[in-house]
């Protein structure tokens, strides 16, 4: 099954440290997650004012250590052993999110050690993608946009073949 995942992170050119992330699966469950181990202080003032804005407070939601984060996506793929995962300009998502399991190596043993990009698809079939309507730099807001996107794209797909 497709999962349709976006993460929130804070970079320094050095390290990629996970806000939050959220993914959307083809069948429609989300999981969303906020980790309680980045550190704001470390934000650039792009992230305070275009990603943390939209975190609610550690009262609102719970926040959670990457360990556990790495867990919950476990089983929210119990039933599926081999996702097949895709981003848009996903070469830190990806990253971010396999260290959530530690090494590439420790991803799930199925799962792919890769993360299929809709950038490089829609570019690939000559197609501009729409903004998102929704909340821009939301983890799981954009995770929802990536899964319809992708429908975009194989609407056209579909349409030339």
């Amino acid at each position: 099954m497709k999962a349709f995942l976006d993460t929130e992170f804070i970079e320094d050119g050095k390290t990629i440290d996970l806000i939050s992330i959220g993914i959307v699966r083809e069948n429609d469950t989300t999981f969303y997650a906020i980790s309680s181990e980045f550190d704001e202080s470390k934000a650039s003032v792009w992230v305070r004012e275009n990603v943390l804005i939209h975190l609610p407070t550690p009262t609102i939601q719970k926040r959670y250590p990457r360990h556990e984060i790495a867990d919950m996506i476990r089983e929210f793929f119990w039933d599926d052993l081999k996702p097949e995962f895709w981003g848009y300009y996903a070469d830190y998502d990806w990253v971010v999110f396999a260290q959530l399991f530690g090494r590439m190596i420790d991803l799930p043993e199925d799962w792919p050690r890769y993360c299929r990009d809709l950038k490089q698809l829609a570019d690939d079939i000559g197609i501009r993608l729409p903004q998102p309507v929704e909340i821009e730099h939301h983890a799981l807001a954009d995770a929802q946009w990536i899964k319809e996107g992708h429908a975009i794209c194989q609407e056209h797909i579909a349409k030339c073949s």
